[in-house]
């Protein structure tokens, strides 16, 4: 039964550091802005995806006719719009997913940032005895 070990003997740590209160909201800190870089890396995921749509479809549009009308999906609806103003219509949505990207790109160097911070004191604290990584 003493055959099944998770960590090597030399790889346990027995210094019998203890976990404080103020290591515990570190630790849940971090945990908290890993969970929250995830979600943001997943939205910037989503929005890469629109914004080649939204690149594709002006490629389209620059194709048709000045006096052709052309659907536009707005929200859960689709118009017919002019051409030259399905055309404003894009170049606002694109500089609107661009401004949204922008946004989440900085709020992810924040959460980046401050987790290396948390990594930092908490391996100093607890050597291996943590794993922050994935």
């Amino acid at each position: 039964m003493n055959n099944m070990r998770m960590l090597a003997e030399e790889e346990e740590n027995d210094d019998g550091t203890e976990v404080t209160w103020e290591d515990q909201q570190r630790i849940n800190t971090f945990s908290k802005l890993n969970t929250r870089l995830r979600g943001i890396e997943e939205r910037l995921e989503e929005l890469k995806q629109e914004k080649e749509a939204l690149d594709d479809l002006s490629t389209e549009l620059e194709l048709t006719d000045e006096d052709e009308s052309v659907l536009y999906k707005i929200g859960e609806s689709f118009l017919h719009l002019p051409q030259p103003r399905a055309m404003k219509r894009l170049e606002k949505d694109q500089a609107v997913l661009s401004a949204q990207v922008l946004d989440l790109s900085a709020g992810a160097e924040q959460c980046e940032k401050e987790m290396k911070e948390l990594k930092v004191t908490l391996y100093a604290r607890f050597g291996r005895a943590i794993n922050l990584d994935e």
